[in-house]
């Protein structure tokens, strides 16, 4: 074969071991690199589906026992403007896109193309939204918990248990509290990509009425730009009162 042909093989992604074998001893230097970078791409995605096994452990608990776990999480507690999202997500075994890591680790481009893939997969995906609003009427932590609450309700199937990333749901469900949550488990990692494209899909909704704010750069946290907009035009109604610099405007 030529190094074209072999390169279109690898990038096919199936070579047998026999044809491995082969390539071993093929003298070309170019072969060799190949081959190298090939066995590096395969440990690297060893690595990661070993790291996505692992994100199961918790899940396997309730699973050894047949019963639903939901993983819970939100985003949106630190910007100025916008809502907080919540989403609950329960998986089963057969949930396999390994790539499903906590959002934050994540590109944009990338959280979008897992986002239907995540609503595909999943046994249920509920989501919550608690507006500024609500934030300024009984403070962000709690309008997080009144979320968290909404995204579980809005799940089809009632859990038995739920994992949270660090917080506590006012819900009568038995629930384990995981700090850094999102990089322990899958559960909570889709929930907190879906939240994160949901919340980012509607402060660019929010973008089309309030363009001066370049929503969809800042999704509403607190940049140079966003803070020399709303010192120019000052509050929308979707900022929140009670944060500063916001709260200086009123």
């Amino acid at each position: 074969m030529t190094i074209k042909e072999i390169k279109e093989l690898f990038k096919q992604g199936a070579v047998s071991a026999e044809q491995l074998e082969l390539l071993k001893q093929d003298p070309r230097t170019g072969v060799q690199k190949l081959l190298a970078s090939y066995y590096k791409k395969q440990e690297k995605l060893a690595k990661k589906r070993a790291e996505f096994e692992h994100r199961f452990a918790y899940e396997r608990k309730f699973w050894a026992k047949d019963e639903l776990v939901a993983g819970v999480d939100e985003v949106g507690r630190g910007p100025l403007a916008g809502p907080v999202v919540t989403a609950a997500v329960i998986i089963d075994e057969n949930f396999d896109l390994i790539d499903v890591n906590d959002s934050k680790k994540l590109s944009p481009q990338r959280r979008l193309e897992l986002y239907p893939e995540i609503l595909a997969q999943a046994v249920s995906v509920g989501v919550g939204v608690q507006s500024a609003a609500v934030i300024d009427k009984i403070n962000i932590y709690e309008a997080d918990r009144v979320a968290m609450a909404q995204a579980v309700q809005a799940l089809d199937r009632k859990p038995d248990c739920l994992l949270v990333d660090a917080m506590d749901v006012p819900i009568k469900i038995p629930q384990v509290k995981l700090i850094k949550g999102d990089a322990k488990s899958n559960s909570i990692a889709a929930a907190s990509i879906v939240a994160k494209v949901f919340r980012d899909k509607l402060m660019d909704d929010y973008a089309k009425v309030y363009p001066q704010y370049d929503f969809p750069k800042n999704a509403g946290y607190g940049t140079k730009e966003h803070i020399a907009a709303l010192k120019k035009y000052g509050p929308t109604p979707i900022h929140r009162k009670t944060f500063a610099p916001v709260s200086e405007f009123f």
